[in-house]
């Protein structure tokens, strides 16, 4: 049986992203839920080691147009990202590189409570590289046999001149 090099940059793609994946879901991660009040705060800590990519998600389940301002800090209270999240859902990375209990700090800042739901951790991303060089040497493979098979390909077209 042999195997086609479309199909063998096909089956990369696949594993490397299940692999990818596999290792995304065994990053240490904090769950949380609050309904937070009118001015009110809440904190998450999570412990992170090395130097690497952490990330949040925040989900506001009945979402009305509020704002929440959301500050990660380092072990040693220095912020090293902030933004204002006005959407019902969002994704947000950063980075870190000390050892230690790094907070999630979100502030609502909205007339109303707001219900929330908060994941914070590490991508765990320096252990993503040989599955993204996998990802992208089948992605590439599949590009370039694709290019061949269409490179000769010839349609026919009818002439201009047909009465």
């Amino acid at each position: 049986m042999k195997v086609s090099p479309f199909k063998l940059g096909l089956m990369l793609v696949i594993v490397g992203m299940a692999w990818t994946a596999f290792i995304f879901d065994e990053t240490e991660k904090k769950y949380d839920s609050i309904l937070l009040r009118e001015s009110n705060s809440f904190e998450v800590k999570s412990e992170f080691s090395g130097i690497d990519i952490g990330y949040y998600k925040l989900y506001m389940p009945e979402f009305a147009g509020e704002e929440i301002f959301v500050q990660i800090l380092d072990p040693k209270e220095n912020v090293i990202a902030e933004q204002i999240v006005k959407t019902k859902m969002s994704v947000a990375y950063f980075d870190f590189n000390e050892d230690g209990e790094h907070t999630m700090k979100i502030t609502n800042i909205a007339k109303n409570q707001i219900d929330l739901k908060i994941e914070f951790g590490n991508t765990n991303s320096q252990k993503m590289l040989a599955s993204g060089v996998m990802v992208l040497v089948g992605a590439l493979v599949m590009m370039i046999i694709s290019y061949m098979k269409i490179r000769n390909y010839k349609i026919e077209q009818p002439e201009e001149n047909i009465s």
